[in-house]
């Protein structure tokens, strides 16, 4: 008997087989943990079998070299995938064995495949929190490090990771250092923590620093409510060129309130960036 690991099931029946010298056929195989490829990197599991030759020892007869061994034309993979049919076939016989012995109605069997999902659920999504909580903790520790070497005093770092977005506030008694002249500190910050969290962990940011963005989204929102009307009127419209993260705040808000509109950034010969809405591009309502 052997317990072998590998990164998948069929790499442990070929492990297996090599160590207990026998055929993959031969083999009889207990799995005790499935592999999984985790989230984000984390909590991947390597499978886990043990294994026996299930090859008779008192077999007097001896076969040929070439009985004993797989020809050349034998396929590995059809091996594993013999042995795989066995195990679900025993499994299935199982669990047939199981509900004959408990006398399970089709209804019970309906209510106890919902409450199996149910659970299976609620099990994913802990496992993700768990995931997400620790990716948060480990970004707010290394961002922490990164602001200490700077000369600002800043007390407040706190990361939660929700949906795939790093939010991440920053607050202390020179946060508006921090956000510099009309925010370009912000703009330069947001960049640099994107560029790595996007590249290293595949996440979008929010970042707060005291009350900046929230001020930022509000002021936005006023300044939108002129183009909108005109653009309920006149079925178009756009804004006036707009600055680092402005830009991104008022596509935003504009395509929440124009989903069914063609709302997008453009940039200007001179390199500065403004939001259009038309009806361009717009699929039409006879196609829907």
């Amino acid at each position: 008997m052997k317990k072998v690991e590998a990164p998948t099931l069929e790499a442990a029946y070929a492990e297996a087989s090599k160590v207990l010298e026998c055929s993959i056929s031969e083999l009889q195989c207990e799995v005790v943990q499935h592999p999984s490829k985790g989230i984000l990197g984390f909590l991947k599991k390597n499978a886990i079998i043990v294994a026996t030759c299930k090859k008779s020892k008192n077999v007097t007869t001896v076969t040929s070299t070439s009985d004993r061994l797989p020809s050349q034309e034998e396929s590995v993979a059809s091996e594993i995938l013999a042995t795989v049919k066995q195990e679900q076939t025993e499994v299935k016989e199982q669990q047939v064995e199981k509900v004959t012995e408990t006398k399970v109605t089709p209804k019970d069997t309906v209510l106890d495949s919902f409450f199996d999902a149910d659970i299976k659920e609620e099990e994913n999504y802990e496992e993700e929190d768990v995931v997400y909580d620790e990716l948060a903790l480990l970004i707010e520790t290394q961002l922490k490090e990164l602001l200490e070497t700077l000369c600002f005093d800043i007390d407040v770092v706190e990361v939660d990771v929700v949906d795939n977005t790093a939010l991440i506030f920053i607050d202390g008694e020179d946060a508006a250092l921090l956000i510099g002249k009309e925010g370009y500190r912000y703009n330069a910050l947001s960049y640099m923590l994107f560029n790595w969290l996007h590249t290293k962990y595949e996440l979008f940011i929010k970042l707060e620093i005291a009350e900046f963005l929230t001020s930022q989204q509000e002021m936005i929102r006023n300044y939108i409510k002129p183009i909108i009307e005109n653009v309920e009127k006149h079925g178009k419209g756009k804004t006036r060129f707009l600055d680092g993260i402005l830009v991104q705040i008022a596509l935003e808000q504009l395509r929440e309130h124009f989903p069914d509109k063609y709302v997008a950034v453009k940039t200007a010969r001179e390199g500065k960036k403004f939001v259009v809405i038309n009806d361009f591009n717009t699929p039409s309502k006879s196609n829907t």
